[in-house]
C-alpha cells in the first residue's frame, strides 16, 4: 500500500497519516468554525488538509510543524503562504504562551486544532492543558481509543488518569467518528474528532494539579489494585476512610472530585513534612 500522498511520503516517526476525505474535513472545518477576530493555531498541519479549507475562511493562521519538508512546502504554498506562520518545532516542546507575538489578536486566547500524530497525542494534550488558560478551545483528531477515554464516566473501563486531568481542565465533546480510510496511508485503528473547551474555572478546588496528575498516575498504575494498596506510598487507609472512600475501592470507581480531596491531602501532608520547599 503506497505512503505517498501528494508528493509526499508519510514518515512513520512522525505517525503521518494524512487526511482526504473531503466529507470528513468538511465536518471538521465546521465543527471549528474559524473566523478572523480569532487567534486560529493548527498543531502538524501535513499536507494542508485541514490548513487549506480554514485558510479559505480566515487571513492569518499559525502552524507548528517539525517535519522540515513539509513546513517548507507551507512556506512555499502557491495560495496561502502569506496567510501562514509557520513554526518549525515540536510541539511537545514548545511554550504556546510564545506565540503571542506571531498571533493577529496578542490579548485573544487561542483556538487550537489539529490532526495530531497518534504517537504523541496523550503526551500532547498533558502539554496542552498547562496551557489551558491561554486557549478558548481545541478541536483534536485522535485515535478513537482516546477519545473514549477522555470522555469516560467513572465506573467505565476507560476511566482512567487521562479522563480525570482532562476533565479536571475541560469540558470534553466527542464531534465526530473517521473510519481508517478517510487517511493515506490508513491506520489500524478507527479515529474520532473532540472538542476540548477549558473551563473558566476548575469543576473542583486543587492545591496543586501537579499533585493531582501524581495521584492518579499512582491510583491507575495497576488498575486491578484496591486505592488502599495503589496509594499505599501517600495515604494510609485510615486517611481514605476519612475522606468517605470505600479503601478496597478501585480507581475507576473515584470521581474526579474525589482524585481532587485526595490530592488535597497529599499535598498538605508532603508540605507540612517539607515547609521551605
Amino acid at each position: 500500500m503506497s505512503k505517498t500522498h501528494l508528493g509526499h511520503t508519510a514518515r512513520k516517526r512522525f505517525g503521518q497519516n494524512f487526511l482526504h476525505d473531503e466529507y470528513v474535513i468538511d465536518k471538521i472545518v465546521s465543527a471549528i468554525n474559524p473566523t478572523n477576530e480569532q487567534n486560529l493555531v493548527e498543531i502538524g498541519p501535513g499536507l494542508g488538509a485541514l490548513t487549506d479549507p480554514v485558510c479559505e475562511r480566515i487571513d492569518k493562521l499559525t502552524v507548528i510543524e517539525l517535519d522540515r519538508d513539509l513546513a517548507k512546502r507551507l512556506r512555499h504554498h502557491p495560495f496561502n503562504a502569506e496567510k501562514l506562520t509557520v513554526i518549525e518545532q515540536d510541539a511537545l516542546a514548545l511554550d504556546f504562551s510564545s506565540l503571542k507575538e506571531h498571533l493577529p489578536h496578542p490579548q485573544k486566547p487561542l483556538r487550537v486544532f489539529g490532526n495530531l500524530p497518534y504517537n504523541i497525542s496523550t503526551p500532547l494534550m498533558f502539554h496542552l492543558f498547562t496551557f489551558s488558560n491561554l486557549i478558548s478551545d481545541m478541536h483534536f483528531m485522535l485515535q478513537k481509543e482516546v477519545v473514549n477515554r477522555l470522555a469516560a464516566v467513572p465506573g467505565n473501563k476507560n476511566f482512567g488518569r487521562l479522563s480525570v486531568m482532562a476533565q479536571y481542565y475541560c469540558s470534553v465533546i466527542p464531534v465526530l467518528s473517521v473510519p481508517p480510510d478517510a487517511f493515506k496511508p490508513p491506520p489500524k485503528v478507527d479515529s474520532a474528532v473532540v472538542r476540548l473547551v477549558p473551563h473558566a474555572s476548575p469543576p473542583v478546588e486543587v492545591a496543586s494539579a501537579h499533585t493531582l496528575e501524581r495521584v492518579c498516575a499512582m491510583a491507575f498504575n495497576q488498575r486491578r489494585k484496591t486505592i488502599r494498596n495503589s496509594l499505599k506510598d501517600c495515604m494510609t487507609e485510615a486517611q481514605i476512610s476519612l475522606l468517605g472512600l470505600d479503601p478496597t475501592a478501585r480507581a475507576e470507581t473515584l470521581s474526579l472530585a474525589d482524585f481532587a480531596s485526595i490530592a488535597n491531602v497529599v499535598y498538605e501532608q508532603e508540605n507540612l513534612q517539607n515547609p521551605d520547599e
